[in-house]
């Protein structure tokens, strides 16, 4: 058996340094060490890819009414002589842009022409978010949108899917123009045919009202807003229609335009929306007409027929939409308790509704009903409930009732006005709502700048604001022990 040949030794020799040999030091690696500064950390910096998508919404909604503010306060948009006051322009602009529908002045007698567009301007493109605006145009420009550009428009429209962003922004075109144009042409028609108006008055009103309408935003141009047409069904259904559809949100418009004939198919946001939707409505037409059935100053005084359709219309508008066909003054005490609970419940994600939205009220009742059976985790038409939308429907609520309590207390401590007027107007500020009892404009001026932020906040979101102001995007690496509480 032979043996293995010996390996080869290489020719090439290690030269060595001629002089006393170097003393031993650290050893080195054969790639170049990069300097500290230049290491990469293995968590992301917040900064270093511009910012957040939640600040450049508020970013964009600030700017938007600044820029509103100055176009109101143009000599031109004011009919008496002189401009607009500061606080006039801050307040219209901001319930314009934010669709809420609170005033301080009458918009029909205090804006000339050119600010009752300034203010249609503003209810469109706070509607359709001005960031979604944004990318929109970046749309129709580039023919595609950037992944920043898309987390930006994902923020606006709360898309469920990334990739989806570029079709919910077209169809939202789309569906406004669509939702919008019909119901502009059939009020139209009706102000001109049923009231003698001109054809150009006449397309004037139906377009201000139906774009009102259909982006929740409760802007009238009459003084009494709606109460001179309260049993006319031609002027009233088409507008509370216009609320609903604008009130559901453009991802569930979406699914229920590609599968309105197999409700199996529809996601859970979908069937949580329109099962909320539907019994909100239901309810909310039924309080209505229980409690104001009898009363001399609303409902009492119409006959059956105008009863039910003055009490459907007023049972809509508190999701969010502002429009009233009865003097909401005259209402019961206990009316204006339920109209809050509507209020701050208000309309579908997605839309142009506010409130904390139906499906943070369903997931906590969801949450509670799953709990009262001891189950292990919460459920919902058959899925369950990821845990992180539970703790986010419960942040949404918890700061939502903050933003009602803490200026009710404040507004009752310094304002002679009763508690359940103050509740009223303040949820209605928040939900971006615009009913009103009478007290917005006689409130002073502090008062009516946190009824300003209110409408601000309650436009871009709690949980928008939340997220722009602490931005801790770094995960725990770690996680804590666990111990309970005596909850109860």
């Amino acid at each position: 058996m032979s043996s293995a040949r010996p390996r080869p030794r290489s020719r090439w020799r290690p030269v060595r340094p001629s002089g006393p040999p170097s003393p031993p030091g650290p050893r080195r690696w054969p790639w170049p060490r990069r300097s500290p500064s230049s290491r990469r950390s293995p968590v992301p910096r917040r900064g270093r890819g511009g910012p957040h998508p939640a600040q450049l919404t508020i970013v964009g909604f600030a700017a938007g009414v600044l820029i509103g503010t100055g176009l109101l306060m143009l000599p031109s948009a004011h009919r008496g002589a002189g401009s607009a006051t500061v606080l006039e322009a801050l307040f219209t602009a901001t319930s314009a842009l934010c669709v809420t529908g609170l005033i301080v002045v009458d918009t029909p007698v205090y804006w000339s022409g050119l600010g009752q567009v300034v203010i249609l301007v503003l209810i469109q493109v706070g509607g359709f978010g001005i960031m979604a605006l944004a990318s929109l145009l970046g749309v129709l420009v580039t023919r595609r949108l950037g992944l920043r550009q898309q987390l930006t428009a994902a923020a606006e429209t709360k898309t469920l899917r990334l990739g989806d962003v570029r079709t919910i922004l077209l169809g939202v075109v789309r569906t406004s123009l669509v939702v919008e144009g019909v119901t502009a042409l059939v009020l139209a028609a009706r102000f001109a045919l049923g009231y003698g108006e001109p054809v150009p008055r006449a397309l004037w009103l139906g377009l201000f009202h139906s774009v009102s309408a259909f982006n929740n935003a409760g802007f009238a141009l009459f003084s009494d807003n709606l109460v001179g047409f309260a049993t006319d069904a031609w002027i009233c259904l088409p507008i509370a229609a216009a609320v609903v559809i604008g009130g559901l949100g453009f991802p569930v418009l979406f699914e229920l335009r590609r599968h309105h004939r197999h409700p199996a198919r529809w996601s859970l946001h979908t069937k949580i929306t329109v099962l909320g939707t539907a019994v909100l409505l239901a309810a909310g037409t039924a309080f209505m007409l229980v409690t104001e059935w009898r009363s001399p100053a609303t409902l009492g005084p119409l006959s059956t027929p105008d009863k039910l359709l003055v009490g459907f219309f007023q049972g809509v508008m508190p999701r969010t939409a502002g429009f009233n066909s009865v003097d909401i003054a005259a209402m019961n005490t206990g009316t204006w308790l339920g109209s809050d609970i509507l209020m701050f419940i208000g309309g579908g994600s997605a839309g142009t509704a506010g409130g904390i939205k139906i499906t943070t009220f369903l997931v906590l009742l969801f949450v509670i009903a799953s709990e009262a059976r001891g189950d292990d985790a919460a459920t919902a038409f058959g899925r369950t409930l990821p845990r992180a939308l539970q703790r986010q429907a419960l942040s949404v609520a918890l700061l939502g009732v903050a933003a009602v309590v803490i200026p009710s207390v404040v507004f009752a401590l310094t304002t002679p006005f009763t508690l359940d007027q103050i509740l009223y107007e303040v949820t209605s500020a928040f939900a971006t709502v615009g009913l009103s009892t009478g007290i917005t404009a006689q409130l002073p001026v502090p008062h009516q700048l946190v009824l300003v932020a209110l409408m601000f906040i309650g436009r871009t979101g709690t949980i928008t604001l939340a997220a722009a102001l602490a931005l801790r995007s770094r995960p725990r690496l770690y996680q804590l022990p666990e111990e309970r509480t005596i909850v109860g």
